[in-house]
């Protein structure tokens, strides 16, 4: 079958049979990724790769990459900006146009007037080791004109997916039977052959990439053979900073049909005693519902909430009922949440971040500034 013969809509069952695994469950590195989704889909493989396809080319799938464990290769946080209502689109711009280090870029609102609630901008940072967060988003303050901005790095996190498909019929307060596991934020250093395979395995693939032998190209454009590829790559997922194989759904935009795979991206706040975040953070991730959670301290300008997580779905109400089934589990097990809050997606864009030390390098040259300038030596300083 032609690619122009394949339904490109999440609709379609063959597609959203693939989704369901290839969003989120292909799990670190394997030689074989889209043998693993045929197998787990019992999905011929060649209709796997042409189906893929196929929603690549019409944009329902915005990118197919293998991700990395950021979190453990460079410095990163969530960040809020403040930024005069007349300036923020423009800043929005700048942070998705012009900076490769910034990726998730959302312009988020509350429902009432609340603690941070004038911090409308939110985005993720990653700056490569070595290099001062606070000195990048003082060059982005300066360039974009925000007022104040806060940086909010994750202590841990407890979710780290995406499976939009496979959430989007879930019941409220569906959730796992095991606390979620706490995965660490810890810094690897890597050499520069690892750097090297590394830096062509994360790179997006193109329609016409998308083969069997997935990994046979980015062997020879990392200048090594493919044996010596595969090897390293075993070797960083031993490491744990690759992620998963992944298929991400344009989630922001129609797609085709003029479908929405979500209509609401939610941040959720909690204020939990310290020294409970862990515990906490474990059961917040327990539910299905979460794409995200970590702990993360918000600090006083948003009244010390300590966890946050993120929830997407098409219902409003829907979303704010599994909010409510999450606060109601976090009193029954004896968690007291002293505060909480949702900021609310409005305009958003995604993007991977960069987290090469090379490209952070010629990034401020480009900005016209001296990279010694940006060097540090404490992880967020």
């Amino acid at each position: 079958m032609k690619v122009a013969e394949i339904s490109a809509s999440i609709t379609d069952p063959t597609n959203a049979a693939i989704l369901s695994v290839s969003e989120d469950r292909i799990q670190g590195f394997l030689p074989d990724p889209f043998g693993e989704i045929a197998q787990m889909t019992e999905i011929p493989v060649e209709t796997v790769i042409a189906h893929i396809r196929a929603m690549l080319e019409a944009g329902t799938i915005r990118r197919v990459r293998q991700t990395l464990m950021a979190t453990n290769l460079a410095p990163g946080a969530l960040v809020a900006w403040r930024v005069p209502q007349d300036r923020l689109n423009a800043a929005f711009d700048f942070m998705y146009e012009q900076d490769p280090f910034s990726g998730h870029v959302v312009i988020r609102s509350t429902d009432a007037e609340t603690p941070g609630s004038a911090y409308r901008l939110w985005t993720t940072l990653k700056v490569p080791a070595g290099y001062s967060m606070v000195e990048h988003c003082n060059l982005l303050k300066e360039k974009t004109g925000a007022e104040e901005f806060l940086l909010l790095p994750a202590k841990c996190l407890f979710v780290l997916g995406v499976g939009h498909i496979r959430r989007k019929e879930l019941e409220i307060g569906s959730k796992a039977d095991a606390p979620a596991e706490v995965l660490d934020t810890n810094l690897v250093e890597l050499t520069d052959l690892e750097w090297r395979v590394l830096t062509s395995l994360k790179r997006e693939f193109e329609p016409h990439e998308l083969t069997r032998n997935l990994w046979d190209a980015r062997a020879e454009e990392a200048g090594v053979s493919l044996e010596t590829f595969l090897e390293v790559s075993k070797g960083l997922n031993e490491q744990r900073v690759i992620g998963r194989f992944s298929t991400f759904l344009e989630h922001v935009k129609a797609t085709e049909g003029d479908i929405r795979v979500t209509r609401y991206n939610a941040l959720f706040h909690w204020a939990v005693p310290a020294g409970s975040e862990l515990r906490g953070g474990q059961e917040i991730g327990r539910f299905h519902i979460m794409t995200h959670a970590y702990w993360r301290e918000g600090g006083p300008e948003f009244k010390n909430v300590n966890l946050m997580g993120v929830a997407h779905g098409t219902d409003k109400d829907v979303l704010l009922a599994h909010k409510a089934a999450m606060d109601a589990h976090l009193e029954a097990i004896g968690i007291p949440v002293s505060y909480t809050n949702v900021f609310w997606g409005g305009r958003s864009e995604i993007k991977p971040s960069e987290i090469s030390p090379v490209a952070y390098h010629q990034f401020l040259l480009d900005m016209g500034v001296d990279p010694a300038q940006f060097r540090k030596s404490k992880a967020y300083a």
